[in-house]
């Protein structure tokens, strides 16, 4: 079942609700519209272990995400995937772990983006999406955009993760259905690729407000022995897959604009990685990497977060300056 709201919603926010075709399970999507007009809609795809309240709606003393892409002009929507969220959890995810294989696969995450894709497209009239995505994210949407370019505009790949050469000796990766998320395991997130001697990226009260909302995200997460929020294994298992040599995706199908955007201190999405996805997207119109210092894999919540936010909006404005 769905947990409550891990964020206070904003008044204007509306909430729907999709249906998995797949499953028959409920997706969750919540749009904040712009405050004149009708802006060019704009789907964030969230990562690996936190939905849309932690990330592209957590509103810090100088905003969100979203009410900086609401300033200009945009019309925002964000998507829990299955097993995040408010968006259903998926029945093995009630099972023990090692009941089923790894869950939500970016060709299962693929679809329920499409659903949602699909919905907005229906609401606002017809018009294209542009994605904003973060990490694992970019592999669903790169799926979709390769399959349906007409349902999409432009896409903002914030700190994505790339191909690279398999390790010898090593089997393929692999993992169980779900897996467990400690507070602290986060915080270690944003502090283990700081470099010794530079400031914190993130406030520690600042963090502990996060963690607090991000421990609501899941219904048993604070029952739960440590507490820990509970997520599908998928993306991870992904991810190293991808370090193995296997992305579930050919960049070269992507045939819209592309913007790679990435923090100095990403560990997960570094200057070669980019290059490798600079180079692969050869189908896109519009290619574009910007590395912004002093920001790691976590950077939308992060001290430099502004730069990112103010980046994003001016590629998805169609403009030259970052």
């Amino acid at each position: 079942m769905p947990n409550k709201p891990a964020e206070p919603m904003d008044p204007r926010e509306e909430q729907h609700r999709i249906t998995d075709t797949e499953t028959g399970l409920s997706l969750f999507l919540r749009r904040l519209p712009p405050t004149e007009g009708q802006g060019r809609p704009v789907l964030y795809v969230h990562g690996a272990t936190f939905p849309s309240a932690l990330s592209v709606a957590h509103r810090f003393r100088n905003g969100s995400w979203r009410d900086a892409l609401g300033r200009a002009g945009r019309d925002v929507w964000a998507l829990d995937f299955l097993g995040f969220g408010l968006s259903d959890r998926q029945p093995a995810m009630s099972l023990p772990a090692a009941t089923s294989g790894p869950l939500l696969l970016a060709a299962e995450a693929a679809g329920q983006l499409e659903a949602a894709v699909r919905h907005i497209h229906a609401v606002t009239g017809g018009m294209r999406v542009n994605l904003l995505t973060h990490s694992w994210g970019s592999m669903p949407a790169c799926i979709l955009a390769g399959r349906h370019p007409d349902l999409i505009d432009r896409i903002v790949l914030f700190g994505p993760i790339a191909r690279r050469d398999p390790p010898r000796y090593l089997p393929r990766p692999d993992g169980p259905a779900w897996r467990v998320i400690t507070a602290q395991a986060q915080w270690d997130r944003f502090v283990e690729d700081v470099p010794p001697g530079e400031p914190p990226v993130l406030s520690r009260p600042e963090f502990e407000d996060w963690a607090e909302r991000y421990l609501d995200s899941d219904p048993d997460g604070r029952a739960r022995e440590p507490q820990s929020v509970k997520v599908p294994s998928g993306p991870f298992v992904e991810i190293l897959r991808a370090w193995h040599g296997e992305l579930p995706y050919d960049p070269a199908l992507v045939r819209v604009p592309v913007c790679i955007i990435r923090g100095e201190w990403d560990g997960l999405a570094t200057d070669a990685d980019a290059r490798w996805l600079f180079d692969a997207f050869t189908g896109s119109p519009d290619r574009r990497d910007l590395k912004i210092g002093r920001g790691t894999h976590l950077m939308h919540l992060e001290a430099r977060r502004e730069a990112l936010w103010h980046a994003s909006a001016s590629f998805l404005a169609g403009t030259n300056s970052a």
